[in-house]
C-alpha cells in the first residue's frame, strides 16, 4: 500500500474557519505527479461524479458549460453522447453505465416521474459502490444509504408510497421495504440512522443540507484518522475539499462559521456508524 508522505505533508490544512487555499487543479497536478497507477484508478471514482454531471447537462443542452474537475474532456463527453446512440452496444471506453444513460436519454427524459439528475446520481452509486478500494466503496454504499433512508422517512411523512422512491438493493433498502415501524427497524442495525431520524425533521433545507455533510465529514474524518498519509486519505481530502468548496460558493462566511458548528456539535453527540468504520491496527479488539 503506497503512502503519500510529502503529498499529504504539503497539502495545506482543511479548516472550517477560513477560505480554501487550494484548488482542485492545484491538487491533481500533485497527484498526477506523485500518485502510482493504481490509486489514480481509485481516485477517477472521485471525479466521476463530476462527469456524470457534466453528461446529463449536455443531453440537455449540448452548449452547456461543464465543470472541469472531471476524467473526460468535451470531445470525450460528444464520443461518448454519438457512439451511445449509433451503437447497439455498450462504449467500452467509458463506464457502461454512462453509454447507456446516454442512448436511453431521449426515450426516458419525457417519461413522468423521472428526472435524470436523479436517475444518474443513483447509477454513479451504484456503480462507485463496486470500486476496490474498501473505504471508497463504503463511502458511496453510505451516501446510497443516507440517500434511500432521508428519501423514505420524507416519502412517509408526506403519505407517499415508499417503494416508488427507493433505489437500490441491499440490506438496507431490504429493512425500509419490508418494515412498517417509523424507523423502518433500522436503528437496531444501524447507528447513524438515529441522526436522519432527527436531521429529517429539519424544517430549514439549507441547515438540513449542512448536518448531512457535517455527518458526511465525520465518517471521513474516522476512516483516516490512523492512516493519513494513505491513498484514502488523499480522497478524504478531496471529498472534504468539494463539500467546503459548494458552501463556500453559496454563503463563504455565514456558510462556512455555521459548518463548522454542526460538525463541532456532531462530534460531541453523534457515533459514526460501527459498521463504516475502518479498524485500525491500534485499536483493542
Amino acid at each position: 500500500m503506497a503512502n503519500y508522505y510529502c503529498m499529504m505533508a504539503g497539502l495545506p490544512d482543511i479548516t472550517l474557519d477560513s477560505p480554501m487555499s487550494v484548488t482542485f487543479s492545484d491538487i491533481r497536478e500533485e497527484m498526477d505527479m506523485t500518485l502510482n497507477d493504481d490509486d489514480k484508478e481509485l481516485i477517477f471514482y472521485f471525479f466521476l461524479e463530476n462527469d456524470c454531471k457534466n453528461l446529463v447537462r449536455l443531453l440537455k443542452n449540448p452548449d452547456a458549460e461543464i465543470n472541469p474537475n472531471c476524467n473526460y474532456s468535451m470531445e470525450q463527453y460528444k464520443d461518448m453522447i454519438t457512439s451511445a446512440r449509433e451503437m447497439n452496444f455498450n462504449v467500452h471506453r467509458y463506464p457502461a453505465f454512462m453509454s447507456v444513460f446516454a442512448r436511453e436519454y431521449n426515450f426516458n427524459k419525457d417519461v413522468k416521474g423521472w428526472y435524470a439528475e436523479d436517475a444518474m446520481q443513483y447509477q454513479f452509486l451504484q456503480y462507485a459502490t463496486q470500486c476496490p478500494n474498501k473505504m471508497i466503496s463504503q463511502w458511496y454504499e453510505l451516501n446510497l444509504n443516507i440517500n434511500n433512508v432521508l428519501t423514505a422517512m420524507i416519502a412517509r411523512k408526506e403519505g407517499w408510497n415508499v417503494a416508488d422512491f427507493i433505489q437500490g438493493e441491499n440490506d438496507v433498502t431490504e429493512m425500509i421495504l419490508n418494515n412498517n415501524t417509523k424507523d423502518f427497524d433500522l436503528t437496531l442495525e444501524y447507528d447513524y440512522v438515529k441522526d436522519l431520524m432527527q436531521i429529517v425533521e429539519c424544517n430549514d433545507p439549507v441547515l438540513k443540507e449542512k448536518k448531512i455533510d457535517a455527518f458526511k465529514w465525520a465518517w471521513l474524518e474516522e476512516q483516516t484518522f490512523f492512516d493519513i498519509f494513505s491513498i484514502e486519505a488523499v480522497f478524504a481530502y478531496l471529498c472534504k475539499m468539494q463539500m467546503l468548496d459548494r458552501w463556500e460558493r453559496l454563503d463563504p462566511e455565514k456558510g462556512r462559521e455555521s459548518f463548522k458548528q454542526i460538525i463541532e456539535n456532531l462530534r460531541s453527540e453523534a457515533q459514526v456508524p460501527e459498521e463504516f468504520r475502518m479498524k485500525s491496527p491500534y485499536s483493542k479488539q
